[in-house]
């Protein structure tokens, strides 16, 4: 049987991190509490040092290390997070650390991983080829090849988000945790279990990227054949062996969110909370706002980072914003009359629809000889108002391809 840190181990990497990671605030969410009819509160690890969660296992971890082992250095394989999480603790114990990411790593992270010190090198695709590439480096060169989420120290590192969210939410029922390879949701799991084993915790992977369910189904770490997601943080193909056994001993249930569903939760935390996401630290959120009925209790939902490319922020934002009905998109068929475009349009603004594009298409099978298409993108203030624009447009006569 796979050995997993005890509730003292929790309690000293707790002590050694004193200092070194940030006590983050727990904020309560009166737009998510109204939804779900209980009190539901935000863990804020996106204000963590390094912008997660990571740096607390990292730190753990590498400072563990025998005088030999740090002489070596240390390498590690990340999409992100844990690459800055290993290079800020490195620094700060005085350690030579390489980092491989994969290719397609958001670029502020990787240059967040060169600020701290670190050697960055991309290589692969996904975090498991990276994580190849990092073995073999720790073969060749003797460097301690610091795992993101599969050994003990790690698992113990991030236990301590567990025991704040204990101390900050005594009459906590449910804890919300975003999952990728486990280390975060293990960690959480054994610290709470530990005080108050009473209280669900329910680990939220993203459904292109889920691994831990099939594992779960098959008793033991199977590895996925693909991934899909935009949620990097937590693109995780294949779950640890520590982290595996401790989700399986301690963890209630695992569940998933589609894409739309994250960006959504993105876009919401954005707008109500003023808290910056990536993807992958929405998780919680978007389980939430998928079943809000299922968290009638007290609720604590974990944001486990915040570090996304401004470029995917865009991106998502919009994606959000299409998902909530935000943004409609619409091929009306009109008159090819003298002021028939203007009359679409002076409806569509009586209906307080935003047009942002118009475009017109004469040649489709779907028109009439004395007919032309109108192909619109609008901005709405949400699906009830967009479904008002389209009975209007209809009750005024205008034929409609959604």
């Amino acid at each position: 049987m796979t050995d997993l840190p005890t509730s003292a181990e929790l309690d000293a990497a707790r002590e050694l991190l004193e200092g070194v990671a940030v006590v983050t605030p727990m904020e309560e969410s009166r737009w998510l509490s109204a939804l779900t009819g209980g009190q539901v509160s935000l863990k804020c690890e996106n204000l963590q040092r390094t912008g997660s969660f990571k740096a607390r296992g990292a730190y753990v971890r590498i400072s563990r290390l025998s005088p030999d082992e740090r002489a070596h250095g240390v390498v590690a394989a990340s999409a992100g997070n844990h690459a800055q999480g290993v290079a800020l603790a490195a620094q700060m114990l005085g350690i030579r650390a390489t980092v491989f990411m994969p290719e397609g790593a958001a670029i502020p992270k990787e240059k967040a991983t060169r600020g701290y010190g670190a050697d960055v090198v991309l290589h692969g695709r996904y975090l498991e080829d990276a994580l190849v590439r990092a073995r073999e480096f720790a073969a060749e060169t003797g460097a301690v090849l610091i795992h993101p989420f599969d050994h003990v120290d790690i698992v113990a590192g991030q236990a301590s988000a567990g025991l704040e969210i204990l101390d900050q939410a005594p009459d906590v029922e449910t804890v919300l945790v975003p999952t990728g390879g486990g280390g975060l949701l293990a960690g959480i799991a054994l610290a709470v279990k530990a005080h108050r084993p009473d209280v669900r915790i329910i680990g939220v992977q993203a459904e292109g990227a889920a691994a831990f369910p099939p594992s779960l189904a098959a008793g033991s770490p199977q590895p996925l054949a693909s991934m899909q997601t935009m949620a990097d943080g937590i693109a995780v193909g294949l779950p640890g062996e520590v982290t595996f056994a401790a989700v399986q001993q301690h963890v209630d249930d695992i569940i998933t969110v589609s894409e739309e569903s994250l960006s959504q939760a993105l876009l919401a935390l954005l707008e109500r909370a003023k808290m910056v996401v990536e993807p992958a630290g929405a998780a919680a959120v978007a389980a939430i706002l998928d079943h809000p009925t299922a968290y009638a209790g007290s609720t604590v939902a974990v944001l486990s980072g915040g570090n996304i490319d401004p470029l995917l922020l865009g991106k998502v934002i919009r994606h959000g914003m299409a998902s909530a009905g935000r943004y409609l998109f619409l091929r009306v068929c009109i008159p090819d009359l003298p002021g028939g475009l203007a009359r679409l349009l002076h409806e569509l603004g009586e209906a307080g629809a935003n047009i942002l594009e118009v475009a017109h298409e004469r040649i489709s099978a779907n028109l009439q000889l004395d007919e032309v298409e109108v192909r619109l993108q609008m901005e709405t203030r949400g699906e009830p108002h967009a479904e008002q624009v389209i009975t209007r447009l209809r009750e005024c006569g205008y034929r409609i391809f959604e």
